[in-house]
């Protein structure tokens, strides 16, 4: 059976690049051939990106597996994974594209390793479309953690659209199975925290307008939260090209965090951009959420309504068991 090779087509849902990260995971997990098709079909630049690319091939060369059609603009590839192979792995996009969206199809290939894995990614750090890092590492890596995994990071440089350059790194140990979590109880926010950046050119000013604004949607809507956006510009050392942009993280009394966020553009004021990622923090916290819609993109659920304005998700995960450890 595991010669059979598993059709997925890339264009169902969104037809976005979720699927094919999700479907080459759980190929590399299962030891199991799969061929995606109609890959990014809903795009307006269909087919395999830098950026996706490059997430291909480092999960390949994770499984030490066989792949075809692996060029940009392929909108098919076949991968036949080997076995998981720690050890140290690199990654350039070459672009502003995704890191995360790199972590988000590695990191759970190498969570089932046979011991520590280091990825160095290069790329983009706070791009649009994805998750930025700082989410990743302020609301992913707890909730993770619920689950018994983990990662260390070092953000060695932050890169900014158009040009990227930026550059992380990762180091997983690996475990030997992850735990089933129960969120069912959002709580109440007792506090908000957060950080508005500026980059290259851009003046410290446009971090306070963005705080600003943010704290105001905030306290708006939830009067006697404590909220709290630390504003500063990133030293050109570690930061490379000109970005901007407002991370927030919102914590309940059950221990849930949220996040929202927003990067800045030439097209928006930044007084618009610290509000979007306020909006964006509230639509979660208004739906009393457990997790929000960056957590809850990346697996398939079952919903359960259990009463007029509330339901219970449900994430039935594969059981998968380390054998290597």
């Amino acid at each position: 059976m595991a010669g059979l090779v598993t059709d997925i087509d890339g264009g169902m849902l969104e037809g976005g690049g979720q699927i094919l990260r999700m479907a080459l995971a759980f190929s590399v997990l299962k030891k199991k051939p799969v061929r995606v098709f109609n890959i990014r079909a809903g795009r307006s630049n269909p087919g395999l990106r830098a950026q996706h690319l490059k997430g291909v091939e480092v999960v390949r060369d994770i499984s030490e597996g066989k792949l075809k059609g692996g060029e940009i603009g392929s909108t098919e590839i076949v991968l036949h994974p080997g076995k998981v192979k720690c050890g140290e792995y690199s990654a350039d996009t070459g672009t502003a594209g995704s890191i995360c969206l790199l972590i988000q199809v590695a990191l759970p290939c190498i969570l089932f390793s046979s011991g520590v894995t280091i990825l160095k990614l290069r790329g983009g750090t706070n791009a649009e479309m994805a998750p930025q890092i700082d989410y990743m590492t302020e609301v992913f890596r707890p909730l993770l953690e619920r689950f018994g995994g983990t990662f260390d990071y070092k953000i060695i440089t932050r890169g900014y659209y158009p040009r990227g350059g930026g550059e992380v790194h990762i180091r997983v140990k690996p475990v030997k199975q992850l735990k089933a979590i129960d969120l069912v109880e959002s709580g109440d926010v007792v506090r908000i925290w957060g950080w508005a950046f500026v980059a290259g050119s851009l003046p410290i000013k446009l971090a306070h307008l963005m705080a600003d604004s943010a704290i105001q949607t905030l306290r708006k809507a939830l009067k006697n939260v404590d909220v709290k956006i630390e504003r500063y510009v990133e030293h050109p050392d570690v930061a490379v090209g000109t970005g901007s942009g407002i991370n927030l993280v919102a914590e309940t009394s059950t221990g849930c965090l949220l996040g929202g966020s927003a990067l800045g553009k030439r097209e928006l004021k930044p007084e618009q951009v610290g509000h979007k990622a306020a909006d964006e923090l509230l639509q979660s916290i208004n739906t009393k959420a457990c997790v929000d819609s960056y957590s809850q993109d990346q697996a398939k659920f079952t919903v359960i309504n259990v009463g007029t304005d509330s339901n219970i998700i449900e994430c039935e995960g594969i059981g998968l068991e380390n054998n290597g450890l």
